[in-house]
């Protein structure tokens, strides 16, 4: 890894830390209410791996049933099937860097049984199918090492993917390089929403990407320094043409060690070259550095970066330019992009973590 070696994941990114005011972790459960299980990998709690506990949860479960995880580092992939709904994993450390899920594979990675690669989505670390799925306080990682697997192609390694409906992440970190966060949904057309409340997000190239739709609210993004030219991409978004919600950062900040104007901030993904995938980013209210240029946003092979839906609105810091090549909302557009307006949905759906 570009930043830091795997054991630090557990002991400490001064980068990566969110504290609640006050420092108190939240709480497990209801007050008198145990947790559905308890995750410990010394063997102390109901299962040593996250992956029992969830599929310990019964099938169509039709009640939130929170999962606590006590401080340690829990490796291999987890998968929430969409018959397990309602699941909360819950971190019970005092920041959400004291219980890291991860795994350690990328696109590339030969499968053990020898029937080809990984492929991106099966690199994920986590995999959420489940609708109503949440997480707090806790790190989601894919510890490939890059530097580690010069020859290897596709690097791309996941540390969450998300294909269901209604999901929230607060104070939870996510670690990788390329690919890190795939805000997904089941098909083209279909529409999933994940909200991310106080997080933090690290990568370098397309490191936020996908059809689904994600708002990011008060959280801090950060871009690794690649040392190359350009350093990376925040997001590649492939947002449906017919959902008129991709991606939206609210008051966040964006971060880097790389050098000045070497990162975009976004580039339009056209999976398998599907000319109704007309990503959208939106960025409003937030704190730029120094690494986001004059243009920040980027072709992606033949589809130009103009024919996407990017934004921006009322940003500043010094990557906060208004240029030309840099599109601004105005007032009556930035009315109707709103945290409320991108999660309401049909169902009028309003987060716990946004009330």
């Amino acid at each position: 890894m570009h930043r830091r070696k795997f054991l630090e994941l557990a002991g400490g990114s001064a980068a990566g830390v969110l504290v609640a005011a006050g420092g108190a972790a939240p709480a497990a459960a209801a007050p008198g209410r145990r947790p559905f299980a308890v995750v410990a990998a010394d063997g102390s709690g109901d299962f040593a791996t996250v992956q029992a506990a969830v599929d310990a949860v019964p099938a169509g479960n039709t009640e939130r049933l929170t999962i606590a995880i006590r401080p340690g580092t829990y490796l291999g992939q987890v998968i929430v099937s969409s018959t397990k709904p309602f699941i909360t994993l819950l971190g019970t450390g005092r920041n959400p860097e004291h219980v890291v899920v991860a795994d350690n594979r990328a696109n590339g990675t030969p499968k053990p049984d020898g029937s080809g690669t990984w492929g991106t989505s099966g690199s994920a670390s986590v995999t959420v199918d489940g609708a109503g799925f949440t997480a707090r306080n806790l790190t989601f990682a894919n510890t490939f090492d890059e530097v580690a697997n010069p020859d290897l192609s596709g690097k791309q390694a996941v540390a969450i993917l998300t294909r269901a409906d209604k999901l929230e992440f607060e104070r939870v970190r996510f670690i990788g390089n390329q690919d890190t966060l795939y805000v997904n949904s089941s098909a083209a057309g279909v529409i999933a929403r994940a909200y991310f409340r106080d997080c933090y997000v690290e990568g370098d190239v397309d490191f936020i990407f996908g059809r689904g739709t994600g708002v990011f609210d008060r959280c801090r993004i950060h871009s690794l320094n690649r040392n190359t030219t350009p350093a990376g991409y925040v997001t590649a978004p492939s947002t449906d043409i017919a959902n008129p919600h991709g991606l939206l950062f609210n008051r966040c900040t964006l971060s880097s060690d790389a050098p000045a104007g070497s990162v975009f901030l976004g580039r339009p993904w056209h999976p398998s070259n599907d000319p109704n995938a007309i990503g959208q980013t939106i960025i409003r209210e937030s704190w730029l550095g120094e690494h986001i240029g004059a243009t920040p946003w980027s072709n992606f092979g033949t589809w130009p970066w103009q024919d996407a839906r990017f934004g921006e609105f009322h940003n500043r810091g010094p990557g906060a330019l208004v240029t030309a090549d840099r599109p601004q909302l105005t007032d009556e557009q930035a009315a109707t992009a709103t945290v409320a307006d991108f999660l309401r949905g049909t169902d009028n759906w309003r987060p716990e973590s946004c009330r």
